[in-house]
């Protein structure tokens, strides 16, 4: 019977993707799929403006580290992990150093809080990731006042709103905007 625990590997920032990829080619290539169930890498979905488009991108919740669900008392399994491209080591490992030194799981509290962030992260909803503030210069760039700028008088969070004050025929007049209708200058 397998002693499955939770384990935070360390890995070069911006290849956990590949890390992890790599790891379960290997684990399956060697029919060990019960000894190393699952690979995470906690991350959230943010939207951000690119070119006046809203996008969701995905960003890494904790850069350089994967979160494993292994048996890692099987040598092979532990060797598969150690040797992937990319790896480091475990969390709590020396530099990567200390080879011999058993790895040590995470604590139940560690792992709940851990898959809860993940879990939370999946189901709430997708925030904006650059928030505006008050003063500061922007064009509308979808609605009827698509090409004009002015500034950010309100931000309304809740709601992802704008009051933009817009110069409209030499005058000030407030418009209240949504973030995806707006883009800083």
């Amino acid at each position: 019977m397998a002693e499955l625990k939770w384990y935070v590997v360390r890995s070069v920032s911006g290849q956990e993707k590949k890390a992890k990829t790599y790891m379960e080619t290997e684990i399956g290539r060697h029919n060990l799929q019960e000894l190393l169930p699952q690979v995470l890498i906690p991350v959230e979905k943010v939207f951000e403006m690119r070119n006046g488009k809203k996008r969701v991108r995905e960003r890494n919740l904790y850069p350089g580290y994967i979160i494993i669900h292994s048996d890692v008392t099987h040598g092979e399994v532990l060797n598969i992990i150690t040797s992937t491209p990319g790896v480091i080591g475990f969390l709590g490992d020396k530099e990567g150093k200390n080879t011999n030194a058993k790895p040590v799981p995470l604590s139940l509290n560690e792992v709940n809080r851990l898959l809860g962030v993940v879990d939370e992260a999946e189901e709430k909803t997708a925030e904006l990731e650059t928030p505006f503030t008050v003063g500061e210069l922007v064009k509308v760039i979808d609605g009827p006042f698509n090409g004009f700028s002015g500034n950010v008088n309100e931000v309304f969070e809740e709601r992802k709103k704008l009051n933009v004050i817009v110069k409209i025929f030499g005058r000030a007049q407030p418009v209240e905007l949504s973030y995806t209708q707006v883009e800083k200058e």
